[in-house]
């Protein structure tokens, strides 16, 4: 707490640092700003270094129940819909979903509305057809880690390779988180990117390492408030300070504008890409594995998922209402804060700001769920101390939860932006995990060499996609899609040819359904 209250007093230093102007540049020297507008800033600042502590106050407090390592990684498995509900929603309401969501409906359109809609679709496949059978497994076996999933239905070779291609997709997705929190910053009181990515990484490492998913379940419901307040209120004074919406929708900045299915690199293509990713995602299935029976998967997430669907639409409005006002961004992953710092009235903008500062933190502690139960469970109890005790386990997960989040914050120093960090974390998870993991849950015949190939497969295709392309599409077709593809293909190849050779049929017997 005191490392958090020397940061805060840092940053309010800051405060009246570098003007940031309407391009996201730090303005000339001479340029000073009026009286009002620094006070306003100011406030803004005040109110979240304020909100930042009120929520660590409360993870401290919810973490003195937290007593051992099921508790920290399963929450008991006792979550009910409400609580499962309120933490899905607050994970996938991220940095992606608002900074960025913002920034590609500022530069694209409409078409950006995807990338939230895709969370949605892939997160209805989850509620309803993942979820809960995945859910039962890992009750019947103890299972607390997608890790253990794996090991458990494929041996420890695919729990290996999974882990520590994951480890390397959540560092990038944690970056994300903390690149948006410092685009806040940086635009309401021209903070450092470094010192605004340092900040936020301590503030989501304090109160996560102290209760894990026991602590995030309830700080989520006080996250998922703010957000949907905090946007509730901006959108019709945003839209108003825009020019009302003949304005908005008087924006032509290119012809496919207003195309739903495609605009610039936004459109339907980020299904290939977001909807695999929402649907194996460690970071959300370890939270189903937090649920006390398959009716609180199926009515949590699914609330979840038809939530995503309803808000896909406002933070692409909301870049455009931002593109009216401020058509010069040179940044356009800087539409959403500098809209509510310098776009609406301070008491609105300064509510708007939780809300997003609230989404990235919610976001970013699924993240850092994923990986210290990764560090902790795949590699030091699997690997290193396998007789760990409860205790043990305990301690290690939090030395691993402030590791994870160092890790974080360096990679954040040096990425590019929140949707280009994003991308490649979701891009590797859904031609790494989605075929293992729907072949492991519904074909009790597929094996270890099946999993292995198509995970291999589908990395070296998006990695070479990657040296030779630099990524981009051929033909429309994505790395996501091509890796995707080349993985499901050489996954029935190698599974047919073993099963026509007579190869081992022998699997872990999968968990009927008892409701």
């Amino acid at each position: 707490m005191r490392a958090i209250l020397a940061l805060s007093n840092s940053l309010v230093k800051n405060a009246t640092g570098p003007y940031v102007s309407r391009t996201g540049l730090p303005a000339p020297p001479s340029r000073s700003l009026p009286a009002s507008q620094i006070r306003s800033m100011n406030s803004h600042l005040v109110w979240l270094i304020g909100y930042s502590l009120a929520q660590l106050a409360l993870g401290a407090w919810i973490s003195r129940r937290v007593r051992t390592s099921s508790d920290f990684f399963v929450a008991g498995r006792a979550l009910g819909p409400g609580l499962l509900f309120s933490t899905m929603l607050a994970a996938n309401v991220g940095a992606g979903s608002t900074v960025g969501a913002t920034g590609l409906g500022y530069r694209d359109g409409l078409a950006a509305m995807w990338w939230v809609l895709s969370a949605g679709i892939g997160s209805f496949v989850l509620a309803f057809w993942i979820g809960p059978a995945i859910r039962r497994t890992a009750a019947a076996h103890d299972l607390r880690t997608v890790g253990d999933y794996l090991e458990f239905r494929y041996g420890v070779g695919v729990r290996s390779l999974i882990a520590a291609l994951l480890l390397i997709g959540s560092v990038f997705i944690l970056a994300g988180q903390l690149i948006a929190v410092s685009w806040i910053l940086n635009v309401i009181a021209g903070i450092p990117k470094i010192v605004g990515c340092v900040a936020a990484g301590v503030l989501i490492t304090i109160y996560f390492a102290g209760g894990g998913l026991l602590t995030s379940a309830y700080v989520n419901i006080v996250q998922l408030t703010v957000k949907m307040v905090g946007f509730a209120v901006a959108i019709p004074f945003a839209l108003r300070a825009a020019g009302g919406w003949d304005a908005v929708h008087a924006l032509q900045p290119s012809p496919d504008y207003w195309n739903f299915w495609q605009s610039g690199e936004s459109g339907l293509v980020y299904l290939a890409m977001l909807g695999p990713a929402f649907i194996v995602s460690p970071g959300l299935l370890q939270k189903t594995y937090g649920a006390r029976d398959d009716r609180a998967v199926r009515l949590g997430v699914g609330f979840n998922a038809l939530a995503l669907m309803v808000y896909a639409g406002v933070p692409v409005f909301l870049g455009m209402m931002a593109r009216a006002q401020f058509p010069d961004l040179a940044q356009s992953e800087l539409a959403l804060p500098t809209l509510l710092a310098k776009g609406v009235p301070p008491a609105v903008g300064a509510l708007g700001l939780a809300a997003v500062f609230s989404a990235e933190l919610s976001a970013a502690d699924a993240v850092l769920f994923t990986l210290t139960t990764s560090l902790s469970q795949d590699f030091y109890k699997r690997f290193y101390r396998p007789a760990a005790n409860d205790a043990e386990m305990l301690r290690i997960t939090r030395v691993t939860a402030v590791f994870a989040g160092a890790l974080g914050v360096g990679v954040a120093l040096v990425a590019g932006g929140v949707v280009s960090a994003l991308s490649i974390f979701y891009t590797i998870m859904g031609v790494s995990l989605f075929v293992p993991m729907i072949a492991g849950l519904f074909q009790p015949k597929a094996k270890s060499v099946d999993a292995m190939a198509a995970i291999i497969t589908g990395i070296v295709i998006v990695g070479g996609w990657r040296v030779a392309l630099a990524g981009k599409p051929i033909n429309g077709i994505t790395p996501a899609m091509g890796g995707l593809a080349g993985a499901i293909m050489v996954f029935l190849v190698v599974y047919l040819i073993r099963r026509a050779s007579g190869g081992p049929d022998r699997a872990p017997p999968l968990t009927p359904a008892t409701e």
